[in-house]
């Protein structure tokens, strides 16, 4: 089994956080500042502690200042790469144009998106059961979001809606663990989605299984909750974990 140190994290950075603006109409959302700091340096340093030294990001809407702004990585002792779009790709496209730089298996990370997750339990949960992927979903209480997963007894996911939560327990936390053969049919040179067009073919051909995890996670991708998420990093940094 590998473990955290010899995993390749690969975080989706493109995206151009149109929620957020006018913030983000001269900086990319994962560089909104938090606490005085850009966001994404928090999700690197958990990544550092967790025990990740390879990241991947891709990158797109502003990337530039991205790779101004981490560099190689070794400000948090990482070694970090790029994988640009030449235009935006979706969270699918993205994936496919960097195939080839894709480790086998990858960890999955929404660029806006903070998880306080115990990144050992999630790969021992992955190889335990070979599929080709494994989803961490959020089973909490009543601050939860919008459910937009069903997680069955039997650990596979069952289904995924972002527009309905009926007959849904849990959210989707932004964190996954993938096979690189879950990229093997998607569609080359094209813009599309990774949760609308291969999440759906890996639960018929059940092979996405879900982690529910009882750590919240927290989305920075509107103003109310880059305020809820500012609230809980400084919590975090006051008890020392970061």
């Amino acid at each position: 089994m590998k473990g955290c140190s010899e995993t390749q994290v690969v975080i989706l950075a493109g995206g151009l956080g149109t929620r957020l603006r006018p913030l983000t109409e001269k900086i990319p959302k994962v560089l909104a500042p938090v606490l005085g700091r850009p966001f994404l340096g928090f999700q690197l340093e958990y990544l550092r502690r967790a025990g990740f030294r390879k990241v991947l990001l891709l990158i797109a809407y502003l990337g530039e200042q991205i790779e101004q702004y981490c560099g190689d990585g070794r400000t948090w002792g990482l070694r970090i790469d790029y994988a640009r779009e030449p235009s935006p790709m979706g969270t699918g496209g993205a994936l496919k144009l960097a195939e080839e730089r894709l480790a086998d298996p990858f960890v999955l990370i929404n660029g806006d998106t903070f998880l306080p997750l115990d990144f050992d339990r999630l790969l021992t949960s992955f190889f335990a059961a070979p599929c080709a992927g494994l989803m961490a979903v959020y089973a909490g209480g009543q601050d939860a979001p919008p459910h937009n997963v069903r997680v069955g007894q039997d650990g596979f996911i069952s289904a995924y809606n972002k527009r309905n939560p009926d007959g849904l327990n849990g959210v989707d936390a932004g964190v996954s663990v993938y096979r690189r053969e879950v990229l093997r049919e998607a569609p080359a040179g094209r813009p599309f989605s990774f949760e609308e067009e291969l999440l759906p073919r890996l639960i018929r051909k059940r092979e996405l299984r879900g982690l529910l995890i009882r750590e919240r996670f927290y989305d920075m991708g509107t103003p109310e909750n880059l305020r809820k998420t500012e609230e809980f990093l400084r919590k975090e940094l006051t008890d020392d974990h970061l």
